[in-house]
């Protein structure tokens, strides 16, 4: 690909995004970094929610998965719908009657100081883990598409990307991610909807044309209902999204942050159902586009060695317009940049509020000193992250992604679904011991599923498993706190 065209569009995007976030964090204060001030206009807010949990590694891998799993994935998106309307109408209100700025102060009044620790422990450690392979995906896509061609060496890519999401964020925190979200939304349905069409020029055919072609081939079957082992299975996709989505979404620091800036609860509420539609029609789009290029790979007699490299083979094939790549670039970078920055946003506001101050007699300069060392301390943490991955990664990105927040996100669930659907106390001390053992537990039962239940093999279905164990460690805490 070209060299010089895509390191224009980049460099130039990368210029919009500091006059956006230096316009949105003017007086920046802890308030502006850790709320955005609650003034967020409900249009701004809205539409950055369209693209805000779909990240870079999404445009990478969902288009990927499609050779395997059609378009099943609009079974989970069904499920995601649902979870969406169950944290609007239960948790949003919560959230907002309490006046939070971190979600896991809901659980220092409700069982105490060790249960809020250990949600944003958790939190912290799944953040990470994930914002880090995130960005090493993405990463390693600009890498080979431009870094590799300018000699560039990946530590310096990694180096330089952190360094930038650092700066855009340092003072607006919340404020600033909120805008580049929309930035990103923009980019990201831009990109998509152009690499449609000039997949499709190349192949010489109209979208109906192509889509009955990828029918006749099975790359756009929705619905699977046949074999319950198979991770397609509708209602295992459909269950899924419902309590993954609220776990990973309704009680994710990050996610929330941002809704949480919006200036009503009735505006938040409305936000986020119009999230999950908007959502669910992106990841549509992506998944169309995923079947072009299969066809497109079909259709050349060509082949690529995992389902994540298919659309960066594509953009950078030899006939294919270098308006192609550069678009590829372009959504990956503005998606990446705003997921980032809001996991290091989020992951600093946890920090400082949850494990450092959790509200005992902390000054704001001193809030404010913690704050920026915690911002600096965590994306250099992330990075040396995402070198670390530089080795690794053997599974879709995508499903190693919710893997991970099926294990760490579990707990959260079960901690939240007991406090607000139970009355009972809990001995708070012991609680670390129940967030440890549960996804332990859920891991040894996943690992030997085939043997124990005769072939079947959880799919992201392990979250509500983990979550059930969560809850009955905290039940047998209650009862023994009850005697």
């Amino acid at each position: 690909m070209a060299a010089i065209p895509t390191l224009i569009t980049i460099t130039a995007y990368l210029l919009l995004l500091f006059v956006v976030a230096t316009r949105s964090s003017r007086n920046g204060n802890n308030e502006t970094f850790f709320k955005g001030g609650r003034r967020q206009s409900p249009l701004v807010v809205a539409v950055a929610m369209m693209g805000a949990p779909i990240s870079g590694i999404s445009l990478i891998s969902l288009p990927g998965s499609v050779a395997a799993g059609a378009f099943s994935y609009l079974q989970f998106m069904l499920g995601v719908i649902v979870g969406y309307t169950v944290i609007a109408y239960l948790l949003i209100p919560l959230f907002y009657r309490l006046n939070v700025t971190s979600l896991y102060e809901y659980l220092d009044g409700r069982f105490g100081i060790s249960s809020h620790r250990s949600g944003a422990w958790i939190f912290f450690v799944s953040k990470v883990l994930s914002a880090s392979l995130r960005a090493f995906v993405i990463c390693i896509v600009v890498q080979q598409l431009l870094c590799n061609t300018l000699g560039v060496p990946f530590f310096v890519t990694a180096a330089l990307f952190m360094l930038l999401v650092w700066l855009y964020t340092r003072r607006g925190g919340v404020a600033s991610v909120v805008w580049t979200d929309v930035l990103k939304t923009l980019c990201m349905v831009g990109c998509i909807m152009l690499a449609i069409l000039f997949v499709l020029r190349s192949l010489g055919l109209s979208l109906g044309e192509a889509m009955e072609q990828a029918s006749e081939r099975g790359f756009t079957q929705i619905f699977f209902f046949d074999d319950v082992n198979d991770n397609r299975h509708f209602l295992k996709m459909f269950i899924s999204g419902i309590f993954l989505i609220v776990a990973n979404t309704g009680l994710d620091q990050d996610v929330m942050q941002r809704v949480l800036s919006s200036r009503t609860e009735r505006s938040a509420q409305r936000n986020m159902i119009l999230s999950s539609i908007s959502q669910t029609a992106i990841i549509g789009l992506m998944l169309v586009l995923g079947a072009m290029l299969h066809l497109y790979l079909v259709e050349s007699n060509l082949s690529v060695a995992k389902p994540d490299d298919v659309f960066a083979f594509v953009a950078t094939r030899e006939g294919v317009p270098t308006a192609l790549s550069v678009l590829l670039v372009l959504g990956i970078v503005s998606s990446t940049f705003s997921t980032t920055g809001g996991a290091l946003t989020s992951l600093t506001t946890s920090f400082t509020m949850d494990i450092f101050s959790n509200k005992r007699g902390r000054s704001e300069e001193e809030l404010t000193r913690v704050r920026k060392i915690a911002h600096i301390a965590i994306a250099a943490m992330l990075m040396v992250l995402m070198l670390a991955f530089e080795r690794w990664s053997n599974d879709s990105a995508i499903n190693l992604f919710y893997r991970l927040a099926s294990y760490t996100y579990g707990p959260l669930l079960g901690m939240f679904a007991f406090g607000i659907f139970t009355k009972l106390r809990v001995r708070d001390r012991w609680v670390p011991l129940v967030v440890v053992l549960a996804p332990a537990l859920s891991f040894l039962l996943d690992h030997y599923s085939q043997t124990l239940f005769g072939g079947y093999k959880f799919g992201f279905e392990i979250l509500l498993v983990n979550a059930a164990f969560t809850m009955l460690g905290l039940l047998l805490l209650s009862q023994r706190a009850d005697k």
